[in-house]
């Protein structure tokens, strides 16, 4: 019998977030207790914002549903470790999707992770790789985590930094959001040592260090810490238009491109015309839009249309 009422919940709930009905009696021969206390303990639970549903009947039976809030939640062993990994898996590239919101929440978790199960998820990555569409350069989960916890918490932080050119610098920043692209993880903050903002490359930052010191926010120039880094990404970069056409519906097409593309226009029913700027290698545009599942033509550039041909006449060869 679980006499401690903070522990008797904590079971309960982790009983109840099993997606099943669980009968009254069930749960009171679960917990050891009368069922007029699992009454109780689910009516505590309601009032700490778990919404869990009765159902009337001979017996009676509880299940937690969707609620209007995301309460929190109790996990066992084995779903923390699988948690932990799937995020770290995902961090670890510039994978589209994965975003900042998947980092913080992998800080959170490695955070209260007991030791035992950190070494345990530590052991599973170190002995599986991931295969993974992109070609963006590999991350430690650890220099993100450290990012964004100092980002969650406004902690100035320090790291080593090495440049395009190789060169190695000690920066210490006000790190505002961590941004990706798909292919890549960047850091938007505030240079201290240089009184200006810049964006950091995640793969070419190491040894990142919290100080412990906290700031208050500053304004960005920008908007948004995405439109900040197009724009700084674009000053670094000689950018090319390119159009393409899709034998696709807008709508459909649009749902499927990332974030830094603009919205299709629609042709007619079954086509639609997209138009944009890139940076960066023109072949990793071609792959882009092969990887979008639809068939295509490339208007323009010159350079981008060889491209997808060279691509195209590749891939039926190595269909054989």
């Amino acid at each position: 019998m679980t006499t401690d009422t903070p522990a008797r919940l904590l079971q309960l709930l982790s009983l109840l977030q099993t997606p099943r009905e669980w009968p009254g009696g069930e749960l009171a021969d679960r917990l050891g207790v009368s069922r007029r206390t699992v009454r109780r303990d689910v009516d505590r639970l309601r009032e700490l914002g778990y919404p869990v549903q009765a159902t009337k009947g001979s017996d009676g039976g509880y299940r937690l549903v969707a609620g209007k809030a995301m309460p929190p939640l109790v996990l066992d062993d084995e779903e923390a470790v699988a948690i932990a990994v799937g995020l770290r898996a995902g961090a670890g590239h510039a994978v589209e999707g994965v975003d900042e919101a998947s980092v913080r929440a992998l800080a959170k978790l490695e955070q209260v992770l007991p030791s035992r199960l950190r070494r345990r998820v530590t052991t599973l990555q170190a002995a599986t790789t991931a295969l993974t569409i992109g070609d963006g350069p590999s991350i430690a989960p650890e220099t993100l985590t450290a990012i964004a916890s100092a980002v969650a918490g406004q902690e100035r932080l320090r790291f080593a930094y090495r440049a395009k050119d190789g060169t190695d610098s000690r920066r210490l920043t006000e790190p505002y959001r961590l941004v990706s692209t798909g292919r890549r993880w960047y850091l938007v903050a505030y240079d201290l040592d240089r009184a200006d903002w810049r964006t950091f490359r995640v793969d070419r930052i190491s040894e990142p260090f919290a100080t412990g010191a906290r700031f208050a926010p500053r304004e960005l120039p920008a908007g948004s810490a995405a439109e900040y880094l197009r724009r700084s990404i674009g000053r670094h970069q000689e950018d090319y238009a390119f159009t393409v056409v899709f034998a696709a519906p807008a709508e459909t097409v649009a749902a499927r491109l990332p974030a830094w593309m603009d919205a299709p226009e629609p042709l007619d029913a079954g086509h639609c015309r997209l138009r944009g700027t890139a940076g960066g290698p023109v072949d990793w545009l071609a792959l882009r839009l092969a990887m979008l599942g639809f068939d295509f033509t490339v208007r323009e550039p010159a350079e981008l249309v060889e491209c997808v041909r060279e691509l195209g006449a590749r891939l039926t060869r190595a269909a054989g």
